[in-house]
C-alpha cells in the first residue's frame, strides 16, 4: 500500500516536473491590427530565447516586435509576428504549428541528415558558378534534396544535401564521392574573373555597448534595417559568445529596427573591457550585415524531377541573374526553392529579365516576392538602383559552417 502511495506521488511530481518545463504559449490575434501576438511563459534554461526565436524563423514568420523578461527562474517573451508578407497570421493550421513547436522546444534536437549525402563548399564567387555547380551534380545523376547558398564578400559557400538518384539513398560508392569532389573542386578552381563588389553598405548598423553597474547588466543598443531573421542573426551571435540575455525589447518600423539587450555573462558578470565591447560590436555588425539581402525574392514551387534545379540555374545564367542566397528543400515530390537575385553586378534586375525568366520555367510556378520594406523603398525612389551585395555565411546552421573545408562529404 504505502509501495503504491509513493508510485503515485512520483507520477505527480514527475507530471509537476513536466508542466514546469513545458512553455506555455498562447497566440492572440485581437488585440493588435497588424500583427498576431504570441506569448510564451517558461522556466528560464539556457539558450530558451534562442530556441523560440528560432522556431518561429523555420516558420518563415517576421518578429515585427518583442518584449524578453526573466524574472528569477522564469522567462517571459512576447513576440509580434507576421508572414513574410507582412501580413498577419490568420490561418488556423500555422497558429496551431506555432503553439504546437513552441511548447516542445525543450525538447527539440537538429533535424537528422541520415540517408543524405552532405557536401560543404567554399570558393570564389562568380556569375554562374551555381549553375555549373548543379549541372555537375545533375549529370553525375545525383539528386538534390536540400541546400543553403550564401555569399559575402566575393566569396560563395554552399552546404547541399543529395541522394543517389538511382538507389535513392545515400552515395556510399568512393569512387563516385570522389569523382564528385574533383569534378567540383575544378569548377570552384576556375577563377577566371573574381567578382568583385565595388558597392558600399549603406544603412550599416549601428551597434553600441554600454554598462548598467548598478544593475550588473551590460546593454547592448542596435539599430539597423530591418529584415527577416535578424533578431535569430542577433540572438544566435550573444549564444555563440556565451552571452545570457535576460531582457530585452524589439521594435521594427518602415524606417528599420531597434533593439535593446541587457546581457551578461554566464557567471553573471557584464562586459568588463573596452576589447571586449569592440569584439561584441565587430561580431554583431559581421552577423547583421551578412545576410542583408538586397536582391529580388523568387520562390519556386513546382514539380521535382531530376534536373530541374540544374535546369533552373542555366535559365537564371542565362538571363544574367546572380543568385546572392538560396534555400532549396523537397516536399512530398514538389521542389520548394527561394533565391534572392541581383543582375551580374549586383543592381535590381530589370522587370522585363524577371518576366522573361518566369515564362521559361512557368509563371504559375515561379513568383517574384518582395519584402514590404523593399515595395516601400522602391516607391520612394522610383528608380531601379539596387541596394547593396551582400549576404549570408550567417546563422540558419548556427556553429556548423565557422570552418569551412573547400569541400568536405559526409556519407
Amino acid at each position: 500500500m504505502m509501495q503504491m502511495d509513493r508510485r503515485q506521488c512520483l507520477d505527480e511530481y514527475e507530471k509537476l516536473l513536466v508542466r514546469m518545463n513545458t512553455p506555455r504559449v498562447l497566440t492572440d490575434n485581437a488585440s493588435c491590427l497588424n500583427a498576431t501576438r504570441v506569448m510564451i511563459d517558461s522556466a528560464r534554461k539556457d539558450e530558451i530565447l534562442l530556441e523560440a526565436v528560432q522556431v518561429l524563423t523555420d516558420l518563415n514568420l517576421s518578429i515585427k516586435k518583442g518584449y524578453v523578461s526573466s524574472d528569477g527562474r522564469w522567462n517571459m517573451d512576447v513576440f509580434h509576428v507576421t508572414d513574410l508578407d507582412g501580413n498577419k497570421l490568420t490561418d488556423d493550421n500555422i497558429i496551431n504549428c506555432i503553439e504546437q513547436s513552441l511548447e516542445t522546444i525543450h525538447n527539440t534536437r537538429s533535424k537528422p541528415i541520415d540517408g543524405m549525402t552532405v557536401l560543404e563548399l567554399t570558393g570564389t564567387d562568380r556569375v554562374g558558378l551555381l549553375s555549373e555547380v548543379f549541372a555537375v551534380l545533375s549529370d553525375l545523376k545525383c539528386d538534390v534534396v536540400e541546400s543553403k547558398v550564401w555569399t559575402h564578400n566575393g566569396r560563395i559557400a554552399s552546404l547541399i544535401y543529395l541522394k543517389d538518384i538511382d538507389s535513392g539513398y545515400q552515395i556510399e560508392d568512393s569512387n563516385k564521392i570522389d569523382t564528385i569532389k574533383g569534378r567540383l573542386r575544378n569548377v570552384l578552381k576556375d577563377r577566371d574573373y573574381a567578382r568583385k563588389s565595388d558597392l558600399k553598405m549603406e544603412n550599416s548598423p549601428l551597434v553600441s555597448v554600454q554598462s548598467c553597474l548598478d544593475k550588473g547588466y551590460s546593454v547592448l543598443n542596435i539599430q539597423s534595417k530591418d529584415r527577416p531573421k535578424l533578431l535569430f542573426d542577433v540572438v544566435c551571435t550573444l549564444t555563440d559568445m556565451k552571452y545570457v540575455v535576460f531582457h530585452a525589447t524589439i521594435n521594427t518600423t518602415e524606417k528599420g529596427a531597434h533593439l535593446e539587450f541587457f546581457i551578461k555573462h554566464m557567471d553573471g558578470t557584464p562586459i568588463s573591457s573596452e576589447a571586449e565591447k569592440e569584439r561584441v560590436i565587430l561580431c554583431l555588425s559581421a552577423a547583421i550585415e551578412r545576410r542583408a539581402s538586397e536582391g529580388v525574392r523568387l520562390e519556386l514551387r513546382k514539380a521535382d524531377k531530376p534536373g530541374l534545379l540544374a535546369e533552373v540555374m542555366r535559365i537564371f545564367r542565362e538571363n544574367a541573374l546572380y543568385i546572392i542566397r538560396a534555400e532549396i528543400s523537397t516536399t512530398m515530390g514538389t521542389a520548394l526553392n527561394m533565391f534572392y537575385v541581383t543582375d551580374a553586378i549586383g543592381n535590381r534586375v530589370d522587370s522585363e529579365v524577371i518576366d522573361s525568366v518566369r515564362q521559361r520555367i512557368g509563371m504559375v510556378n515561379l513568383r517574384v516576392k518582395e519584402p514590404s520594406h523593399q515595395k516601400i523603398e522602391i516607391q520612394e525612389q522610383n528608380t531601379s538602383l539596387g541596394g547593396a551585395v551582400l549576404v549570408s555565411l550567417g546563422s540558419l546552421l548556427r556553429r556548423n559552417l565557422y570552418n569551412f573545408g573547400l569541400i568536405k562529404s559526409y556519407s
